[in-house]
Order: C-alpha cells, then structure tokens, then sequence
C-alpha cells in the first residue's frame, strides 16, 4: 500500500473533518449524549483558525484519496520564571477500516520530521501510553514537567526534537489550546454539527 503523506490544503477541510468524525464515532460513544459524543472533527476546524500551526497539519492519501489526518498545535511549559514554547499534535484520525496498516505511523513519522526540520524543540501531548513509545516518547515526568493541575501519567508523554530543550522545564506546567477542553466547548461543538453534519 503506498501511502503519501502532504500538507492539508483548503480543499481538503470538509472530508478531512469527516474523516476525523468517522474515526472517533467508535460504537456507544455518539449514544452516550452530551460530552463523550465525537467533537475532534470540530478541534480540527477551530485549530485551523487559532493555535494551530501551518505546515503541520497533514493528511494520508492512499491512491489519491484521503485516508487519514494528524494536526498540531502550540502548547507551552510554564514554570516560576520562564514559558518555554512546545509542540502539541492531536487529534489523529484514519478511516477505521484503514486502521493498523500503517497509516498512522507515516502521519507520526512526517509529522515529528517535519517539526524537527522546522525548528521545534520539544513535543508534549496526552495520548495512549502503549503505542506511542515506539515513536521515541516518553513519560513527561522524565523532564519534571506536569500538567496544569500538577499531576504525571503515564498518557502524559512528550519528546525532545532538540537534545536539553525541556531541561529547563523543570518543575513546569503543561498548558494546551483551550479548545481540547470538550466541556468548555459542548455547545459550540453541537452548534457545528447541527450546521455541518445533520443527517
């Protein structure tokens, strides 16, 4: 299967939103109402607008069709004296019946290249602690940073693209786009998708 890998163009805004309500409308989650619905198609269209980061917003394309996308953001580590600018990525979506083919993986590969060659110094986000250390992320506590209410697990990882970047993070708070806060944002988020997605 080849699979390439380019940066999200305007024309692919709908179905990459699509793709990613797709992803994340798993069975019983759009049943349970209220928060737990999908609403990372909706991050992906506000990130476009605020915090997120041009050029590293990615799509897959499998025979010229997208098959799966991946976003990034900007985040920072607050500690007493300094905010040290960091790299934040998510959602990531594929197609679910192109899932654990290799997809996701070439969008992770991409992005965190194309993030090194840009200049970032360090990756942090909250994600699934028994797939992505295979990347090269580790546990954010490896560095002394937390996030914003003080607290380290294991889902809490990050990666420096910069040897030392988040030496001096120590003792830090992780701080995300608001916008990944689904009870702060449920009623725009259904306000979307009465607009955009009824059936």
């Amino acid at each position: 299967m080849n699979i390439i890998i380019r940066e999200e163009r305007k024309a692919d805004y709908r179905r990459v939103e699509e793709i990613t309500r797709i992803a994340f409308s798993y069975p019983g989650r759009i049943e349970q109402g209220g928060i737990g619905c999908p609403y990372e198609h909706w991050m992906v269209h506000k990130l476009r607008q605020r915090d997120g980061i041009k050029g590293l917003s990615l799509v897959a394309e499998i025979d010229g069709n997208i098959a799966g996308h991946i976003i990034c953001s900007n985040a920072q580590v607050r500690t007493e004296d300094q905010i040290i600018p960091v790299l934040n990525f998510g959602p990531i979506s594929v197609l679910p019946e192109l899932q654990r083919k290799g997809v996701g993986k070439a969008l992770l590969h991409e992005m965190i290249a194309k993030a090194k060659e840009m200049g970032f110094g360090a990756i942090l986000f909250f994600g699934r602690p028994e797939y992505y250390p295979q990347f090269g992320f580790k546990e954010a506590s490896t560095w002394g940073i937390a996030d914003l209410n003080g607290n380290n697990y294991p889902a809490f990882m990050g990666m420096e693209l910069i040897p030392g970047y988040l030496s001096r993070a120590k003792g830090g708070k992780y701080y995300e786009s608001d916008i990944y806060d689904d009870a702060l944002n449920r009623d725009e988020v259904k306000a979307f998708d009465e607009e955009n997605f009824a059936e």
